[in-house]
């Protein structure tokens, strides 16, 4: 059975960078490993990053957006010798469209549409760890994230003032207030 779940956090492991996904009101997430671009990826959609060329996953919502076809849910949907599997559950005019996807690219999305994100609960009970077994390192480890966001944020900002964008200079100066505020 399908429960709805959040991105916890994101964290560099020693196996990896993990997105660590938990069932609403669970005192467990499970992690799902890959790649530093991925991660970053997430990490910059969850942000509101605005990059000066889109990136994947900015191509797919526009396209979505010019087949008038919305994002209704993401699903990570079964777990295989190791390899996590996902659906995104799309809605166009007519009919409800099911895509398999890796997850990182569900999540991706997820965080651009702030859709809902629902994983199995057979995943959880098979891949799940406790969230207090999440160490200071992590805590660590997501510093370090942030700090690379507030540098891609900063590069950003740098950008739109050259092009005299004060209303979207003055948007990234607040986002990296906060961002620096939060991790004091």
């Amino acid at each position: 059975m399908l429960v709805e779940a959040e991105i916890w956090t994101i964290a560099r492991t020693d196996q990896g960078n993990a997105v660590l996904i938990r069932p609403l009101g669970a005192e467990s997430a499970v992690p799902i490993f890959m790649g530093q671009l991925e991660a970053q990826s997430i990490l910059i959609g969850m942000g509101n990053v605005p990059m000066p060329r889109p990136l994947t996953h900015d191509l797919f919502m526009n396209t979505f957006k010019q087949l008038n076809t919305t994002i209704l849910r993401v699903e990570i949907s079964s777990l295989t010798n190791g390899t996590f599997f996902a659906k995104l559950i799309l809605k166009n005019r007519k009919d409800e469209l099911i895509i398999d996807c890796r997850p990182s690219d569900a999540l991706g999305l997820a965080v651009r549409k702030k859709c809902s994100i629902f994983i199995d609960e057979a995943i959880v009970d098979e891949a799940g760890i406790p969230l207090s077994s999440i160490t200071e390192k992590t805590v660590e480890t997501n510093l370090e994230l942030t700090k690379t966001e507030i540098k891609l944020l900063k590069l950003e900002l740098e950008k739109v003032i050259e092009i005299e964008d004060y209303e979207e200079a003055a948007r990234i100066r607040d986002r990296i207030n906060k961002l620096e505020n939060d991790n004091r």
